[in-house]
């Protein structure tokens, strides 16, 4: 239960919520992205409360990476175009090598043909995040939730994800969750960096 919560996040502005489990970060994610329904107070988006949004219109317009990322059965590829279904190969390895240059991408047998498995079985953790990470770069959508994506991964891949990172934030209004006030904070200051960089070219 929330009491007495109230915060207002500005178009394109980079917000954490830490605290430790159970705290209800999660909660309000899933609140923003309607996956609960509140039985009091409200959530508006450019002023607009959401239950009075086209549910899947509004869906569209969010992009969720979870601590633990659903892939579907099939190549990265094609979990990578779920979220953009008119985009080539071509197109998705030219968003994916943005990140680190695309080495990530040398670490999978077959590239973007890799087969991911059952909800991904066949990557380790921070390949899945990589793809999720993906997948939200081709969508581009207007809010961006990052649920602790940076836990329990090496070294290497979190390097490549922190990049995908920056890549998204500077595109979006986002909401960061995280247990360590420090991996917050750094993931907002270079977010607020990249906006400034892209404004000043």
């Amino acid at each position: 239960m929330l009491d007495e919560f109230s915060l207002h996040i500005a178009p394109g502005e980079s917000v954490a919520l830490v605290g430790h489990t159970g705290a209800g970060k999660s909660s309000i994610a899933r609140l923003i992205a309607r996956f609960y329904e509140f039985q009091e107070g409200r959530i508006t988006v450019d002023g607009q409360d959401v239950r009075t949004l086209d549910l899947q219109g509004y869906r569209r317009q969010l992009g969720i990476v979870s601590q633990m990322p659903f892939l579907f059965s099939g190549t990265v590829a094609e979990n990578v175009r779920y979220a953009n279904a008119g985009l080539s190969n071509a197109e998705i390895e030219g968003v994916a090598r943005q990140i680190g240059g695309g080495e990530w991408l040398e670490t999978l047998p077959q590239g973007l043909q890799t087969d991911v498995g059952e909800r991904g079985g066949r990557l380790s953790m921070g390949q899945r995040q990589l793809v999720a990470l993906v997948r939200v770069l081709v969508q581009a959508p207007a809010i961006f939730i990052l649920d602790e994506a940076t836990a329990s991964i090496d070294p290497f891949t979190e390097t490549q994800i922190q990049e995908a990172m920056d890549l998204i934030l500077r595109r979006s209004t986002s909401i960061l969750i995280a247990h360590r006030l420090s991996t917050a904070s750094s993931s907002c200051a270079r977010g607020a960096s990249s906006r400034r960089g892209a404004t000043r070219r």
